[in-house]
């Protein structure tokens, strides 16, 4: 069937399924389809419909479909999708980091991410996802090991910071601790002297 004789909405859900999972659209993308309240109607029908769902305002994903129903994609897919998206850099939170990192036992309640876009929050089925803006720092060295023990870090704070630094010290590969070192004249006061102290003491 070609794409001219499909209905607005199937040729959504068309589009849709092109993308991988976690794939964001947006209604602005059909705009040479119809009126925008037409397109708004069509993408609203499908939601009802659990054809698509809602992730945030003007942004829709496809359900993934598994032999035991359908569920939502994975947070962190359609988080990157928004990323790329948008052309924000978007990070796990530093709870996330320090549990990763294995300076807590403490798993978050909930999927967080840092961004350096605006704050938002997610409807992923039942799962809700914060979107947090964060200072510019935090994305210093990106998703490498040594930016997430920035992000670890923070999230730990300065009275923690010896301790932690001791174990990031250990568990970090040479070039990663040498990445934290080096970059800490752009991080905040505090972690720069702590991170100076734990590589004096050697």
């Amino acid at each position: 069937m070609s794409a001219a004789t499909l209905s607005l909405p199937e040729q959504i859900v068309q589009q849709a399924k092109t993308l991988p999972e976690g794939g964001v659209l947006s209604p602005k993308e059909f705009l040479h389809l119809g009126s925008r309240a037409a397109v708004d109607q069509a993408f609203s029908r499908l939601v009802k419909a659990g054809s698509l769902l809602r992730v945030a305002r003007g942004s829709y994903t496809l359900p993934v479909a598994s032999r035991f129903g359908t569920r939502a994609p994975a947070p962190q897919k359609v988080v990157e999708s928004l990323a790329a998206a948008s052309g924000e850099t978007v990070v796990p939170h530093g709870a996330a980091a320090a549990n990763a990192l294995g300076l807590t036992q403490q798993v978050p309640i909930r999927e967080a991410y840092l961004t350096t876009g605006r704050t938002r929050k997610l409807q992923l089925g039942r799962s809700e996802v914060i979107v947090k803006q964060a200072p510019r720092w935090m994305f210093v060295l990106g998703s490498q090991p040594a930016g997430a023990a920035i992000r670890a870090l923070a999230w730990m704070g300065r009275e923690h910071a010896k301790e932690s630094l001791q174990k990031l010290h250990r568990s970090l590969p040479p070039s990663e601790w040498q990445a934290l070192t080096s970059h800490r004249a752009s991080l905040p006061s505090w972690m720069a002297e702590a991170i100076g102290r734990e590589a004096v003491r050697g």
